[in-house]
């Protein structure tokens, strides 16, 4: 996703315009005889993480690729970008408006001590008949259960890998429309269905047409959007006051999964399409006790894709293997992959919680590219102690064992310690489900 860098001197004035914002900007605008009104609300996130690389394990799982590494690399080293020791972590501005009876409209700007960047902003309807719902703009996918909650709404510091590492750094995050129904009956039952640009890396790559090399044609063709489609369905049955849960599938398709990589004197082209399914389930159960003590809630995904591609080197330089334009490694393959997680938090004293989390990616690990590749699965367990002084405020502990198998099938684990602290100002929505 691309990232606009400002300064620091921006990032300060930023913030301290928001901090004076939210008692003015919650305040209501009365228009017209029809009294449609006007709201705007507006609150701040601010994170602040400690980080401690306890021991080094391998930096990431095999097979698993940012779309730029064939299956390799992650393209990244596991350490969620923190340096050792103190970071600002990831904040969010948002902005939240309405219009009337008509729309509401949403803006989210996330930002730590050098970047800012625009993570949502669209626009709802709210006056649709029979259940119906539109949304248009960038937006979280709402495919699975975490893929559409900010950091802030985790039960843990990061997001599990399986979201991380099939749909990229920040989930499956893209332009679009959004339409989705209620249906109109006892058990919450909501079906929806996304048209997406297609720009996420992990599932929907796009490069465009490249020019050719030495008169032959590359592979890589122009393909418009949208180029991605998602569909979703989520059923909540009715267990009673004390007890909640939703179960939802979800699946997709990219009709354009492209990779470009530059070798010292030849291109790699992989041109084709990709596809996902997935699982997901989260029960709740309220104890009735002060803030949250005896609560205690389960939330499970699994999720699996398939990359089906053609692939094309072609030469931009002579080389032992021939001259400019000359084509080789021509193939078609495809990459199976997958991965799970489970985790459960309980609350074992007011304002206090635990939880505990266990990963597997790469179940299915199989890579089509060349003659073909096995990897192992590789797995990752945390631990996580909250404290919640009051309700917007959280202080959070997590020691995580990350046990990552290499290209060459050896295994080695890493434990890494995060301290978060996170606050929430001004009109800070509720969570959902």
């Amino acid at each position: 996703m691309p990232r606009t860098p400002y300064s620091r001197p921006v990032l300060a004035g930023l913030t301290a315009l928001t901090l004076a914002a939210p008692g003015a900007a919650a305040a209501q605008w009365t228009a017209g005889d029809d009294n449609s009104s006007w709201g705007l609300d507006v609150s701040l996130i601010l994170e602040g993480v400690y980080y401690n690389e306890l021991s080094h394990g391998n930096d990431s799982p095999a097979g698993f690729s940012d779309g730029h590494d064939h299956g390799h690399d992650h393209g990244h080293d596991h350490d969620h970008g923190f340096d050792d020791g103190f970071n600002m972590g990831h904040s969010e501005l948002a902005l939240n408006a309405q219009l009337g009876d008509l729309f509401d409209g949403v803006l989210i700007l996330g930002f730590d001590d050098s970047d800012i960047e625009v993570e949502e902003a669209y626009l709802t309807t709210r006056a649709l008949p029979g259940g119906f719902q539109v949304k248009a703009g960038k937006f979280l996918s709402d495919i699975g259960y975490i893929n559409s909650r900010h950091g802030h709404d985790w039960d843990f510091v990061d997001r599990p890998l399986v979201n991380e590492y099939l749909f990229g750094d920040h989930g499956l995050q893209e332009t679009g429309v959004q339409a989705t129904w209620l249906a109109p009956t006892e058990t919450y039952t909501q079906l929806g269905v996304e048209l997406l640009q297609g720009e996420t890396s992990g599932i929907a790559n796009y490069e465009g047409s490249q020019s050719a090399e030495g008169g032959t044609e590359r592979i890589l063709r122009d393909r418009s959007g949208p180029r991605l489609v998602t569909a979703f369905a989520k059923i909540g049955p009715d267990l009673g006051p004390d007890h909640a849960a939703q179960f939802g599938v979800s699946g997709g398709y990219a009709r354009s999964y492209q990779v470009t990589d530059e070798h010292s004197t030849r291109f790699e082209d992989w041109d084709g399409s990709a596809w996902f399914a997935g699982l997901d389930a989260v029960y709740k159960y309220s104890a009735g006790r002060a803030y949250g003590h005896g609560d205690w809630r389960l939330q499970g995904e699994y999720f699996y894709r398939e990359i089906d591609v053609d692939r094309r080197d072609v030469n931009f330089e002579a080389d032992g293997n021939g001259p400019v334009g000359f084509v080789r490694n021509e193939q078609s393959f495809k990459n199976k992959q997958d991965g799970i997680y489970v985790q459960g938090v309980y609350g074992f004293a007011p304002r206090w919680e635990a939880g505990l989390r266990a990963e597997a990616l790469g179940l299915t690990n199989d890579v089509g590219r060349g003659d073909g590749e096995s990897f192992g699965t590789s797995y990752r367990h945390s631990a996580q102690v909250t404290f919640r002084p009051v309700e917007p405020v959280f202080l959070r502990a997590q020691l995580s064992q990350n046990d990552f198998i290499d290209d060459d099938g050896h295994r080695d684990r890493g434990l890494e310690f995060m301290l978060q602290l996170n606050v929430a100002l001004g009109a800070h929505g509720a969570h959902r489900f």
